[in-house]
C-alpha cells in the first residue's frame, strides 16, 4: 500500500511542479506562421540563412543589432547579417527591445521571469537583470496582456539559439512612452550593464510599410541615414510625424540610439538593406528590412583612419567594359519596359563585382544633351545592378524635375551610370578635388543635397560657387551654409560610363 501513496505523491509534486513553472513559460505565438514549426526545417533555414550572409571577419565587439522582425521568408536573409555579425562574441544576457503591434499603452513591460519557448528549446529570461530594470521605474513594469499575440520579440530568438550558447534573454516590449520616458530607460540600461562585456542589445524594427519600392527606398535610406549618425530624436519625431521616416519599432530603435549615445560609441555599420519586393516580385507594395550593428568604438588606430579615408576615396575597383555594357543594359531595358507598359523587368546575376553592395546614379540625357532626369542611392542598399535598375525606373518617371519619359522619347535618349565609392566625411573643403569627387552635404535627414564629380567639369565653377550652389539648389539651405560648423560635408569618386562611350 504504501509504494502506491508514494509514486501518487511523486507523481502529484511533478505536475504542481510543471504546472507552477508553466505559468512562468512563454509559449511561442507565430511558430507555424511567420517560422517553421518544424524544429529541423528551422534550424536549417536559419544555418543557410547565416550561410548566405557574406560578411567580412572582423575583431569588434556587436554590442546593438538591428535586425528586422517579419517572417523568415521575406526578412530573414536580411537578419541573419546582424545576427552573424554578432556570433563570434560570447554575450551572457541579450536585452530583446521589440515594439508593440497589438496594444497601446504608456510604458515599457518587461518580462520578469521564466523562459521563451521556440521549436528549438527554451531561453531562460535573466531574472535579476530583469528585476533590476523594473525597479528603476514606475513605468518599467510587467504586463502578460502586451506579449499574448506580439510576433516582434519572439521571431528573434531561434536566431539567437542558434548562434549563442548559455545566454539568457531579457524580453521588452515597448509600448507609447515619452520621449523622456526613453533617455530614463537608456540611462538605467547602462547603469545596470555597466562595465560589462556580454551584453548584447537587439532591437526588433521594420521600416516602411506599403509604399512602392522607389518611395520606400527613399524613406528607408533616410531613416538609416538618422540611425548611422545616432540620430535618435531624428527617429522618434519623424516617425510620430510620419513625413519622411517610417518604422515600426522606432520606440526600441529611439531607445537604442539613446543608450548608444550614454555609452559614447562611435561605430556604426549598416550591413544589409532589402525590402519584400525583393522576395516577391510585388514592386508596389513592399516593407523595408535592414540589419544594422553598433561597435563599441571606431577600433582603427589613427594611421588606419588615413588608410581607410584613402581607401574610401580611391578609385572604386574598376568595372570592366563587359561589367559597364551589363549595367547600361539594365538601365536601358528597365526604362523602355517600365516607360512603354509600367512592368518591372526582374534580372539575375552572378557576377561578383555587380552583386556587390554600391551605391549608383543613373542620368538620362536628350540628345541636345539636355538633363532628362537623374536619380540615385548614395549608399548602396543592395546589389548594384538592383540598383541600377531601380534607379533607371525612377529617373526616366520619378525626378519631379521632369515630366516623366513618353515612350516615343525612348530612342533620342542617352543614359549614363555613375557607380560610387563610400562617402567620407571632411573637415575642411581643401580636401574636395573639383572633378574627382562627389559631395554630400546635410544638416540632419531633411535638409540633404548631392552633386556627382561630374558637375564641376560640366559647370565650371569654382570650389565656393560648386558649395554654394550645392547649399541652395541640392539641400534647400542658403547659399552659405557649407560654411556653418553644424552642416555636415561628405566627398566620394564615381566611376562614370554612358551608352555614348560604350559605343
Amino acid at each position: 500500500m504504501n509504494a502506491p501513496i508514494t509514486l501518487t505523491l511523486v507523481i502529484l509534486l511533478c505536475l504542481t511542479s510543471m504546472g507552477y513553472s508553466d505559468t512562468n513559460i512563454k509559449r511561442p505565438n507565430v511558430s507555424g506562421q511567420f517560422y517553421t514549426a518544424d524544429p529541423k526545417k528551422l534550424s536549417d533555414e536559419i544555418d543557410d540563412f547565416l550561410k548566405k550572409a557574406d560578411l567580412k571577419a572582423t575583431d569588434k565587439r556587436a554590442h546593438v543589432v538591428i535586425v528586422p522582425h517579419a517572417g523568415y521568408l521575406y526578412s530573414g536573409a536580411v537578419a541573419a547579417y546582424g545576427f552573424k555579425a554578432a556570433s563570434h562574441n560570447p554575450y551572457r544576457t541579450v536585452v530583446i527591445l521589440a515594439p508593440s503591434h497589438y496594444h497601446g499603452f504608456d510604458g515599457i513591460s518587461v518580462w520578469p521571469q521564466g523562459g521563451f519557448q521556440t521549436p528549438l528549446g527554451i531561453v531562460d529570461v535573466d531574472q535579476e537583470f530583469a528585476q533590476r530594470l523594473i525597479q528603476e521605474d514606475a513605468k518599467f513594469s510587467f504586463s502578460s496582456q502586451v506579449f499574448e499575440q506580439e510576433h516582434s520579440l519572439e521571431v528573434e530568438i531561434p536566431f539567437l539559439q542558434k548562434i549563442f550558447q548559455n545566454f539568457k534573454i531579457v524580453p521588452i516590449i515597448m509600448g507609447q512612452p515619452s520621449f523622456a520616458l526613453l533617455e530614463k530607460f537608456a540611462i538605467s540600461l547602462n547603469k545596470i550593464i555597466g562595465d560589462r562585456e556580454d551584453v548584447l542589445i537587439v532591437v526588433s524594427t521594420d521600416l516602411s510599410h506599403y509604399h512602392p519600392d522607389s518611395k520606400a527606398r527613399v524613406m528607408d535610406a533616410a531613416a538609416i541615414h538618422a540611425i548611422e549618425a545616432f540620430d535618435a530624436r531624428t527617429i522618434w519625431d519623424q516617425c510620430q510625424s510620419r513625413t519622411v521616416i517610417e518604422m515600426c519599432g522606432f520606440v526600441p530603435t529611439t531607445a537604442a540610439l539613446l543608450y548608444a549615445q550614454h555609452r559614447k560609441f562611435k561605430d556604426v555599420e549598416v550591413l544589409r538593406y532589402a525590402n519584400s519586393g525583393d522576395v516577391t516580385g510585388d514592386r508596389e507594395r513592399v516593407v523595408g528590412y535592414t540589419s544594422i550593428v553598433i561597435y563599441d568604438h571606431l577600433s582603427t588606430t589613427p594611421s588606419r583612419l588615413e588608410d581607410r579615408a584613402a581607401t574610401q576615396t580611391a578609385s572604386l575597383d574598376a568595372l570592366t567594359l563587359l561589367q559597364k555594357k551589363r549595367l547600361l543594359a539594365i538601365a536601358r531595358q528597365t526604362m523602355e519596359e517600365y516607360v512603354r507598359t509600367g512592368k518591372v523587368i526582374e534580372f539575375e546575376e552572378s557576377d561578383a563585382r555587380l552583386i556587390r553592395d554600391d551605391g549608383a546614379f543613373v542620368t538620362i540625357h536628350d540628345r541636345r544633351k539636355q538633363l532628362r532626369g537623374c536619380i540615385g542611392n548614395i549608399i548602396g542598399r543592395g546589389p548594384l545592378y538592383q540598383t541600377v535598375r531601380n534607379m533607371a525606373m525612377a529617373a526616366a518617371t520619378q525626378d519631379h524635375r521632369f515630366t516623366p519619359v513618353r515612350p516615343e522619347e525612348l530612342n533620342q535618349l542617352e543614359v549614363e551610370i555613375s557607380v560610387l565609392s563610400k562617402p567620407r566625411e571632411i573637415q575642411d573643403i581643401a580636401e574636395i578635388v573639383l572633378g574627382k569627387h562627389g559631395v554630400i552635404l546635410s544638416q540632419g535627414p531633411l535638409y540633404q543635397g548631392v552633386f556627382l564629380p561630374q558637375v564641376a567639369t560640366d559647370t565650371g565653377w569654382t570650389k565656393e560657387e560648386f558649395l554654394r550652389q550645392l547649399s541652395s539648389q541640392k539641400a534647400g539651405l542658403a547659399p552659405d551654409s557649407w560654411k556653418d560648423p553644424q552642416t555636415k560635408i561628405e566627398i566620394f569618386t564615381a566611376e562614370v560610363f554612358s551608352e555614348n562611350d560604350i559605343r
